[in-house]
């Protein structure tokens, strides 16, 4: 079945269009609700978080209707991060975890991604399965077996407590300055407070959401302001969370960016100098810089490439029995702790590497020389398909031979957003610019 509803991270578009419309949130709870009652068995629950946006009350009502008319008991959580849901699905015993989030997008676009009982998302055949029942008639329960709803007032403290247990208990921050941007979003009040229980001096931007400015020239897609917060006010380390905080990026004392791909060079270091690196390998996407995959073999370790989407990290690394993944974007995933990426669990593990250590922010996050990489995105139209014109390809093909030998190309479709994606890898900078902008060029030209 070719799935027209579930993306590479749930289901998500631009809210009151199709499919982030209420009619469509409502089939996809019920079908939801259903597809894990199917034991028929009562007591079923499922726990939904939700972020900032202005159009989660909308969704987050659709569900529950949609939800309960199956029987399911909805438990409500409020605003709270992705890998919030993925940890209070388990710890409270419920059948289903939901997160209504768009995660790094505008406030326009939402989405709504599902979570099974251990925590993790959901399998491809899990989501085929419920996008055939929403097409299909989805059996509703009896009048006397439908569900109820209750909000869970203090499940942002639950996760906050839960969080701190990750932070190494003989450490503090006392005497860090901390920039911490939250995006307006989701962790707008759990993050600044962890942080300031742990001793940090603590400078919070983008906790004033009004349901319309989650991501907007803040968080880790627009760092500018967390970099300018930095340099001005003397800060040791900048954290930059998204509009769901499941992804991070992390500012040194100057201001300067770091992604992911260095925050993963680090944290597998000190792992695998602890003993702690289950497997000898990072579980890294495609768009992992190719100076990373170098880092780690100059250590004896392994470099394990999968498809993007942090959904296929995890699988990939429970499939091989690995504990530390995660994407050059920010999404980190410590499988020894969380189900999902958790931003703010990975700041608190740089920070506890920079309290441990005592070495400044700028030496820790350049673990390795970067290959020079580009990536620029193409937006196309509805119903185009520019990969698969002629005139694409053959630019395409010119490109590869090209780089042949001296570097990597990579060109996908977002699972999240018409986009085209091109992203390049050369030593030689003249050419990746000729490269990128040659393929970018072509698909422009047909992307109606």
């Amino acid at each position: 079945m070719t799935r027209k509803l579930f993306g590479t991270d749930g289901v998500r578009g631009r809210a009151n269009q199709f499919p982030m419309t209420a009619e469509m949130a409502l089939k996809l709870g019920a079908a939801a609700g259903r597809y894990f009652r199917r034991d028929g068995s009562p007591d079923h629950r499922v726990v939904i978080g939700k972020d900032t946006r202005l159009s989660g009350y909308m969704l987050e009502n659709a569900l529950t209707a949609g939800l309960t008319s199956t029987g399911m008991n909805v438990l409500l959580l409020g605003p709270v991060p992705t890998p919030a849901v993925g940890y209070l699905t388990k710890s409270m015993r419920a059948d289903l975890g939901v997160m209504i989030s768009a995660s790094h997008n505008p406030h326009q676009d939402n989405g709504i991604k599902f979570f099974g009982p251990d925590g993790f998302k959901l399998s491809d055949e899990a989501e085929i399965e419920i996008e055939r029942m929403v097409e299909g008639e989805i059996r509703l329960a009896q009048a006397e077996n439908i569900g109820r709803a209750k909000r869970i007032d203090d499940a942002q403290g639950r996760y906050q407590e839960f969080i701190k247990t990750t932070f190494p208990s003989g450490l503090r921050l006392d005497g860090l300055k901390v920039v911490i941007d939250c995006a307006n979003g989701a962790a707008y009040k759990a993050a600044p407070e962890v942080l300031w229980e742990l001793g940090a001096d603590v400078i919070p931007l983008g906790v004033s959401p009004n349901g319309k400015n989650i991501n907007d020239r803040c968080g880790s897609t627009h760092p500018e302001a967390a970099a300018r917060a930095v340099f001005e006010q003397g800060a040791d380390v900048g954290i930059c969370l998204d509009g769901d905080a499941d992804r991070v990026i992390i500012l040194d004392q100057y201001g300067r960016v770091a992604d992911g791909d260095q925050l993963m060079a680090l944290l597998a270091a000190r792992w695998a100098d602890d003993g702690r690196l289950k497997g000898g390998a990072l579980v890294a996407t495609v768009m992992s810089n190719l100076g990373l995959e170098r880092h780690m073999q100059s250590r004896g370790l392994r470099l394990e490439r999968t498809s993007v989407g942090d959904r296929y990290v995890v699988e990939r690394m429970r499939e091989g029995g690995f504990n530390l993944g995660g994407e050059q974007s920010g999404h980190i995933v410590m499988t020894d702790y969380a189900t999902t990426g958790d931003g703010l669990l990975a700041g608190l593990q740089f920070l506890a590497e920079m309290a441990r250590s005592g070495q400044p922010a700028d030496e820790l996050v350049n673990q390795f020389e970067t290959v020079p990489q580009l990536l620029k995105n193409v937006r196309f139209g509805a119903g185009s398909k520019p990969l698969e014109v002629g005139s694409v390809k053959s630019v395409i093909a010119e490109a590869e031979a090209r780089l042949n030998g001296k570097g990597r190309l990579l060109i996908r479709k977002s699972g999240t957003e018409p986009l085209i994606r091109v992203m390049a890898e050369c030593e030689d900078e003249v050419m990746l610019t000729e490269v990128v902008d040659g393929i970018v060029a072509a698909v422009q030209a047909v992307a109606v």
